[in-house]
């Protein structure tokens, strides 16, 4: 049970910095930018349990991937110096229905036109082709 703490503090770390613009909720209506949370997290746990060490190195092992990961072969260019090991791809395929796999940069949501997608709207291409609808309610 230690450990999971461990790693779900440091899946959370790399998806806020991905997503590191988006707006979060905590507590009582506070919101902030997802590239804090990992923080707030660790001095809640701080202030409430005294200890926080679990968190301190969730965040330090998620920060070790996502520079290992994405910012060194992105922005240093540098060699990819992580990867996944090419018998899992067998079992856990990286795209399935347009859906690209973890750990990829994601595509942009800026297309001409419909996106080649079907009907719906949206940024994600979808295997359907819905209409609009119709709105309830008046005339």
């Amino acid at each position: 049970p230690v450990l999971m703490d461990l790693m779900v503090m440091s899946v959370l770390y790399v998806w806020c910095q991905v997503n590191k613009d988006s707006i979060v909720n905590f507590w009582f209506g506070t919101q902030f930018l997802a590239m804090y949370l990992p923080w707030v997290l660790f001095i809640f746990k701080l202030v409430i349990a005294g200890d926080g060490t679990g968190e301190l190195v969730g965040i330090l092992i998620g920060h070790m991937y996502f520079f290992l990961m994405f910012k060194y072969p992105q922005d240093f260019g540098g060699p990819s110096l992580l990867s996944t090991p090419d018998f899992l791809y067998k079992f856990f395929p990286n795209r399935r229905g347009g859906v690209s796999g973890y750990g990829q940069a994601p595509a942009s949501a800026q297309q001409g036109g419909d996106g080649g997608q079907g009907g719906g709207g949206g940024a994600f291409p979808r295997p359907h082709a819905w209409g609009g609808g119709q709105r309830l309610g008046g005339n």
